[in-house]
């Protein structure tokens, strides 16, 4: 039996170190072979050409490094070539800078080299257009975009992973320590779980290490130091687990490969802070891979290890009959070494190990014929949220919700898979089915009994939906459901609900504002005052109309100009408190139970012929059940005269209420009430509520009071 086992037991931390040294950039000829080598039949003038082009391009920039700008697209290029991908894909990384950093345009890129690679160089083109927006926005837009040009081409997603992947490799010469954070925090949060979600862990592990290395310096040291201190000791300690492994898989007759590795540093840090261990406590530091020739020796092997070892219950998983969404596949046991170490076991065949590295970008290389088509299951999910999506926030939170989240399986009647996040609903299995099931759900059978609509979805469970034909997506479902899909469906139909009332209401008023004119008012005037206003259609001008966003003397002007020369100004209206989310003319009241101040999030109550109750999201009344219909709010841009209630313990001697009402004044707060509330020697207990401007403001007074020696005890009431 050949031997077998292996000794690159510490990839990530070795790519690290590459990452901070200066290395030789790929020549033309060796970019060409590097092609040539898998894909015979490539057209080498082509790819020399591309080579020439963005060096003649990019010319004499430099990068933050002091390499030649064109160092970065060649990298990127070379990094396409190790995925083995198309000629095509490998052009598109030499020029994917070229038109945002050059005077190059995409139809000089098309002349040269093809629409095809003229498609994808937009693509990704189009990503890094937005850098003078916002960050939140920025990193909306940003996403928003890409995720458009993915669902098109998926080779656009793979080219900027590799461009990410190679600027994070460099990122360290950034002299600006807040735009290292801020690209490591996006690479976290946006880039790492992208690469993970198509099945590129050898990607994401690295871009996890580098961007943790800058987010948590202190930790990333300290754990690699842990770690050198632990390979010291151990006496090769993963080698001979390895080989013990082996040894009990080929008294079997099982033909494998075996090699160990540590966890890195992100992966281990991780586990400390979801666990909240001290690294001592973290016990499955160590990973071993198992490969074998066929998928019957995998569970051949897993027996094996199960009679050799014991294992830890609970924590197998059997990802080859019932693969991860980006086709990953593998099983995956702990088992105890020495009776008290535990470590994870990957057991896969060869063709699995290939292809769960790289994911859909292994798959691409052997793809044949037609065109490719990227989309899978998960990013046409992702491409509706972008649709649903009102803005950069809920952008941001719909997708990371789509792709950062761990996963379980659940299944239909009929026996159809759908994974979700863990935690998800049986209103979220609905809305992953289909989007229009999820609307109708009145109600749901899991594992063929009913069940709440928020019971949490476990492993293995059938879910039955109940539908309605008249059902709605109610709103208090955004307190419990967690998939971004379903998020966004549920805003995006309460919006358009909510628009079609204001847009009734807008016609109502319409009617008395028309009477008020000189003449009647034909269709024709209509369509004229829409065309004068800019609005796009009749429903958006009553609902421009009914949203009070036009006055009645803009109305009248737009329907019959001249009109309002001789009608005296209208008074203006004002408000100290605003709320968004109302229908127009609607009343509302701050509920005295939490009284919510702006910068809360905030839910209206909405009772039959009654005044809509606002409460704060986390109101203890909304947890004991309402029956009325939730509507979702915001505060408006007026936000003077709301009152927040404090309780505050005071010591019970001579001055401390002096000393409190000092507090209040000094940081503008009105007294609004003050009430005793509680006698208990040696404290007295106040209820006191204040009119403040924001949250910010109540935060700035509670803190203020308890720096005083006055005061023992000081919370929101």
């Amino acid at each position: 039996m050949q031997q077998s086992l292996r000794k690159d037991r510490f990839p990530l931390a070795e790519a690290v170190a590459r990452s901070h040294i200066w290395f030789a950039m790929l020549r033309q000829y060796e970019l060409v072979e590097r092609v040539k080598s898998y894909d015979p039949n490539a057209d080498e003038a082509l790819l020399n050409r591309a080579y020439v082009y963005t060096v003649q391009k990019h010319g004499t920039q430099k990068r933050a490094s002091g390499d030649p700008y064109f160092s970065h697209p060649v990298e990127v290029a070379g990094l396409m070539t190790d995925l083995k991908l198309d000629q095509e894909t490998i052009i598109t990384a030499l020029l994917h800078d070229t038109v945002e950093d050059t005077l190059a345009t995409i139809d000089d890129i098309e002349a040269q080299f093809g629409p095809e690679v003229a498609r994808l160089v937009d693509g990704v083109t189009k990503l890094s257009k937005i850098e003078q927006m916002p960050e939140d926005e920025r990193a909306a837009e940003n996403l928003r975009k890409f995720l458009l040009a993915m669902s098109e081409d998926l080779r656009v997603l793979l080219v900027k992973l590799a461009d990410r992947l190679h600027n994070m490799r460099t990122l360290h010469h950034i002299k600006s320590p807040d735009k290292r954070q801020r690209i490591a925090r996006e690479t976290m949060e946006i880039y790492a779980p992208l690469a993970e979600r198509v099945g590129m862990y050898e990607y994401m592990r690295e871009m996890q290490l580098l961007a943790f290395e800058q987010l948590e310096p202190e930790a990333f040291t300290t754990i690699g130091d842990r770690l050198n201190l632990l390979r010291q000791s151990d006496a090769g300690q993963v080698d001979r687990i390895a080989l013990d492994i082996k040894h009990a898989l080929s008294e079997a007759e099982l033909d494998v490969e075996v090699w160990g590795r540590e966890k890195h540093p992100y992966s281990i840090w991780r586990k400390m802070a979801e666990r909240h261990l001290p690294f001592e406590q973290v016990t499955d530091i160590m990973a071993f891979r198992v490969l074998t020739d066929s998928v019957a020796d995998c569970y051949h092997a897993l027996g094996v290890l199960h009679r050799a070892f014991h294992f830890v219950p609970g924590r197998f998983k059997d990802y080859i009959s019932t693969p991860k969404s980006n086709g990953y596949k593998s099983l995956h046991t702990t088992l105890f070494y020495d009776q008290s170490m535990r470590v994870e076991v990957q057991i896969r065949t060869r063709e699995m190990h290939r292809t769960n590295g790289f994911g859909l970008a292994a798959h691409w290389a052997y793809k044949q014929g037609g065109r490719h088509d990227g989309e899978v299951a998960w990013l046409r999910d992702l491409i509706e949220i972008v649709d649903a999506s009102h803005d950069a926030e809920e952008l941001l939170e719909h997708t990371k919700l789509a792709i950062y989240q761990d996963r379980i399986f659940a299944f239909t009647p009929k026996g159809a898979l759908f994974q979700l996040p863990k935690g998800a609903s049986a209103v979220d299995f609905a809305f992953a089915v289909h989007t229009d099931l999820g609307a109708q759900t009145v109600g749901a059978k899991i594992n063929g009994r009913h069940m709440p609509l928020r019971t949490p979805l476990g492993n293995g469970d059938v879910v039955e939906i109940i539908k309605g034909r008249s059902a709605e997506p109610q709103l208090s479902w955004l307190g419990f459901v967690v998939t971004g899909k379903a998020r966004a469906a549920i805003r995006r139909f309460n919006r358009a609900k909510e628009r079609k009332e204001v847009a009734e209401i807008g016609t109502k008023l319409f009617e008395e504002i028309a009477e008020r004119l000189p003449a009647k008012v034909g269709k024709k005037a209509v369509k004229q005052a829409v065309d004068r206003l800019e609005l796009q259609d009749h429903e958006d001008f009553m609902y421009a109309i009914g949203s009070a966003k036009l006055s009645d003397r803009e109305v009248m002007e737009a329907l019959m100009p001249g009109s309002t020369l001789d009608l005296p100004e209208e008074p203006v209206q004002s408000r100290a408190i605003s709320i968004k989310g109302l229908t127009p003319g609607m009343g509302f009241e701050l509920a005295e139970c939490c009284h919510p101040v702006p910068g809360d999030r905030i839910v209206g109550l909405r009772r039959p012929h009654k005044t809509v109750m606002v409460h704060a999201i986390d109101c203890l009344e909304l947890a004991n059940g309402v029956d009325a219909d939730w509507i979702d709010l915001s505060w408006g841009e007026r936000s003077q005269g709301a009152v927040g209630r404090l309780s505050v313990t005071l010591y019970n001697r001579p001055g401390t209420l002096a000393e409190t009402a000092a507090v209040f004044a000094q940081n503008n707060a009105n007294v609004i009430n003050l009430e005793l509330t509680e006698r208990d020697d040696p404290f007295h207990t106040y209820e006191a509520d204040l009119e403040v401007g924001d949250l910010a403001h109540l935060t700035r007074i509670i803190s203020a009071l308890r720096a005083t020696d006055s005061v023992a005890q000081a919370e929101r009431g």
